[in-house]
């Protein structure tokens, strides 16, 4: 879900966004679902394991459950590493409904902890452009 929120919110062109598991499974139905209720289509991703992102440099590296935060392993080239601690929704159980509901309820922080991540990056980004260029208007 967190890729997909990502993916909608900035161009390929300007970041590019990965996600993998500590125990990949397969794409949740309901994750499919709640997606598509904001309309994001995540249907076409697929779950990957860390292996193939072992050895790569990131920026950022989030873990999105305590259980993948004590799983994942180190990436060296990580300037920023960030724990949500947040429900695995896949473990909901309940009515059709009640796990809706944590899915949903998952896919909202989720958005709202990116929108915030992204103020910050592109305000600090705004702030180092707007401070590079009043040098070069003083000269």
């Amino acid at each position: 879900m967190a890729e997909g929120l990502l993916r909608r919110i900035v161009p390929p062109a300007v970041v590019e966004v990965a996600s993998a598991g500590t125990e990949p499974k397969p794409m949740h139905l309901d994750a499919i679902r709640t997606m598509r209720e904001i309309l994001v289509e995540i249907s076409a991703q697929r779950s990957k394991s860390l292996d193939p992102f072992l050895g790569q440099e990131f920026d950022y590296v989030i873990t999105l459950c305590d259980e993948a935060q004590a799983a994942c392993p180190t990436f060296p080239g990580a300037a920023q590493r960030l724990h949500w601690s947040l429900p695995d929704p896949a473990a909901a159980r309940g009515t059709e409904e009640e796990r809706l509901a944590v899915f949903r309820g998952v896919r909202d922080d989720l958005a709202t902890r990116i929108d915030g991540m992204l103020e910050g990056i592109f305000g600090r980004l705004l702030e180092k452009a707007y401070e590079e260029n009043k040098g070069v208007r003083s000269q």
